[in-house]
């Protein structure tokens, strides 16, 4: 059989990617090496992960955001939750830089002119493995053919396919996509150069238990070595500025991590027992093309950074979301293959900018008084209205904005959840995949257009309860705007922009 899509991995950047393909009707097979997806790693207290704004936006547009709001730990489901999970600040933390924090009450949601209130409007803390689970299911309802324990080790391309090599057979697929984490077998078969900046320190991550008493205080610590944050009673993560040295030594023992613990708070603790350690880098690398023929690269395989701040898994996502439906549509011959350059374009220079977000908070987090110092300077920064604002934007995801070329402020921007005066939301009409063009004033005109494109495009004529001002929108798939108009809509400038993201139909 030869599959539309073969994906190396089943992670959840692997896994979105395969409802995206299959909800649009493509065969995908997903090929993970691990046999088994669970591990005390992705649960708790070391598998919380923060979901942004774009990340919830996706999951909602895909009928997926309630399955996976009922992981989330707070009581609501739905709770802000960008400060670490051993802060418990009364006033709400709304994210950190470097361990910087900022708060909800200082963040003037005012400002963003195009968003409003919808299902998808805050961020949320889940747990990976349990997360994971939800997007394996709907892969699973939708089709995809997921084959754990097999190892992908090389694939052969050509202008037609994809021979894929695994520890147990051979695959035969159109496309392969590699999701397969930050040491892709599919980006060193494929020869994608990966480049970027060396690691500065060695991060961990341990539970352990103390000798009592012992002189830790909870909270995030900065000090001559490094930094460490502890939660009673025995969560530690640390860092230690010794050019990522001790990553994946093995095997991580007791008197190491003790020894650590000792230069970097300055004491004498003592480790009685450790139950789980993993070490990490700052290591910033990416690829400088997303392609390589017919195969391509998400989510880790495509970039590492350090994981302070929580971007690399919505990083990652949003590469799923971005090329699900522009792969599908060459696939099914609904758009030419140029359409996949709009995957590194957009794509790229997203990464780049988290992997600079991530550097400079290392440049924060080294010890010494020239940090120290920019620290103070970003902690009044972020004490301010406007800067607790524009932190905000960064961290939640709402800043994010694709560069198409086009002068409308909305243009490129994720799509406000309109709601039409029948009650239906624009959240929910992205659900089957489709892009919409939503016609505030009903032209007859506009109607018509969008007949030429109907198996790509939805067409939804109606006024709504607040429309923005905007007279008519054209949304891709990814619920990203492609057009916008405040006035009279112009024929010539909606029919371009169809033909640019859903072919020459």
């Amino acid at each position: 059989m030869i599959h539309d899509v073969a994906i190396a991995g089943a992670g959840p950047v692997g896994l979105f990617l395969a409802c995206e393909l299959r909800l649009a009707g493509l065969s995908v097979l997903v090929l993970e090496k691990s046999s088994d997806p669970r591990t005390p790693l992705k649960r708790l207290p070391f598998g919380m992960r923060g979901l942004s704004i774009p990340t919830m936006e996706a999951l909602y547009r895909r009928g997926l955001l309630d399955d996976v709001a009922s992981l989330s730990p707070s009581k609501d489901g739905a709770a802000r939750s960008g400060g670490a999970h051993w802060m418990n600040h009364p006033r709400g933390p709304g994210g950190h830089f470097a361990g910087i924090q900022f708060f909800q009450d200082a963040v003037d949601e005012s400002t963003w002119r195009y968003r409003l209130p919808n299902p998808a409007s805050s961020t949320m803390a889940v747990e990976l493995e349990s997360f994971e689970s939800v997007l394996a299911r709907r892969a699973s309802q939708l089709g995809a053919d997921i084959r754990r324990g097999v190892s992908v080790e090389r694939f052969e391309s050509s202008d037609e396919g994809v021979t894929v090599f695994t520890s147990e057979e051979t695959f035969q697929a159109r496309w392969l996509v590699g999701c397969d984490g930050g040491r892709s077998a599919v980006r060193k078969a494929g020869g994608f150069a990966f480049t970027g900046t060396d690691p500065e320190f060695t991060g961990y991550s341990v539970e352990v238990e103390l000798a009592e008493p012992h002189p830790l205080q909870p909270g995030r610590h900065y000090t001559e070595s490094g930094m460490y944050t502890f939660a009673s009673p025995g969560t530690i993560a640390m860092v230690e500025f010794d050019g990522g040295a001790s990553h994946r030594i093995a095997p991580i023992t007791l008197e190491h991590v003790q020894a650590v613990l000792r230069r970097v708070s300055g004491s004498e603790v003592v480790v009685s027992a450790l139950k789980l350690a993993t070490t990490w880098t700052d290591r910033a690398h990416q690829v400088s093309s997303y392609r390589n023929g017919r195969a391509l690269l998400a989510g880790d395989a495509a970039h590492i950074h350090s994981p302070l701040g929580g971007q690399g898994l919505n990083l990652g996502l949003g590469d799923a979301m971005n090329l699900g439906w522009k792969l599908a549509a060459i696939v099914r011959g609904d758009a030419p293959e140029s359409l996949l350059d709009t995957y590194q374009s957009e794509r790229q220079p997203v990464g780049a900018s988290i992997l600079d977000w991530s550097r400079a908070q290392v440049a924060i987090m080294r010890p010494g008084k020239s940090s120290r110092a920019l620290g103070a300077i970003i902690r009044d920064l972020i004490d301010t209205r406007d800067g607790a604002t524009y932190f905000a934007e960064r961290v939640w995801g709402v800043s994010l904005r694709y560069d198409l070329g086009a002068s409308h402020p909305l243009i490129g921007r994720s799509v406000p959840d309109v709601e039409f005066s029948d009650g239906a939301r624009v959240g929910e009409l992205l659900r089957t995949g489709n892009g919409l063009l939503i016609d505030f004033e009903a032209s007859a005109a506009l109607k018509m257009l969008s007949t030429r494109w109907s198996r790509g495009v939805t067409y939804m004529a109606g006024d709504a309860k607040d429309r923005l001002g905007l007279k008519a929108i054209l949304v891709r798939p990814d619920g990203v705007v492609a057009w916008a108009t405040d006035a009279a809509p112009e024929l010539d400038e909606a029919a371009n922009a169809m033909a640019r993201w859903f072919g020459a139909n």
